[in-house]
């Protein structure tokens, strides 16, 4: 391991601990990793940096559930159950810590194309594309005056309303492997709508992806419309 790959892996073991440091003392992060409360305290605090023992233990002992842990800290349910999900959806170095946890939990293949939908679920798309180094592509529920073709999916919903997403055609190509990602799925209709895109782009799925399943209708409608991986990093009761 040269420098520049020694002083890459300290600085993500010290994101990591300021990560967990959020909605944990001293003491419970100490718990977590097994470090002495004193020494987390000068790395989060930018005092110095851990070793790189230290540092690779940090990383690796990361898993799906210290991060869905953190991220059931995070999310708040209001008396009819809407999602308040800013606290992670804001929160970068989170999402990036999400990226490469995710991707190996479900076994995703590299995509060509990380595929959101404006607008929360860009900063996650963000994440997953740059731990893939892939393009990122967000379909919009309005057309880009600037823009001549799009893709196009259109869906009436359950209560009547019609949702359309559309995305610039060069944004997929033909033949490309597309991962769809949102930081939400309750019924599945915008992961749905996200599929069809990709089918009338003659693209590929690599997997669908959420932050947070409430339910599992979205789950299992993402499931009977591909045989690739679908998941999410937690997931609570509907």
């Amino acid at each position: 391991m040269n420098r520049a790959e020694k002083a890459t892996l300290q600085l993500r073991a010290v994101a990591v601990l300021r990560t967990l440091k959020e909605t944990r003392t001293y003491d419970e992060l100490a718990a977590l990793t097994g470090l002495p409360a004193g020494d987390l305290n000068r790395y989060v605090n930018g005092h110095v940096l851990p070793g790189v023992e230290r540092a690779e233990a940090v990383v690796a002992g990361v898993g799906r559930e210290t991060l869905a842990d953190e991220l059931r800290e995070r999310v708040r349910f209001d008396e009819e159950r809407y999602v308040d999900n800013s606290a992670v959806v804001f929160d970068q170095p989170f999402l990036d810590l999400v990226a490469p946890v995710s991707a190996e939990h479900l076994g995703f293949d590299r995509p060509d194309v990380v595929l959101t939908a404006a607008t929360d679920g860009i900063s996650l798309g963000a994440a997953m594309a740059s731990h893939f180094d892939a393009r990122l592509a967000y379909a919009k529920k309005s057309k880009e005056t600037a823009v001549e073709e799009f893709v196009e999916s259109r869906q009436r919903l359950a209560s009547g309303i019609e949702l359309t997403y559309y995305l610039p055609a060069d944004a997929v190509d033909a033949g490309d492997s597309v991962l769809v990602v949102d930081d939400l799925i309750r019924s599945g209709e915008t992961q749905e709508l996200l599929l069809d895109i990709v089918a009338r782009a003659d693209a590929t799925v690599a997997g669908v992806f959420a932050l947070i399943a409430v339910g599992t209708e979205g789950v299992d409608r993402a499931r009977n419309q591909t045989d690739a991986p679908v998941g999410s990093l937690t997931q609570f009761e509907q």
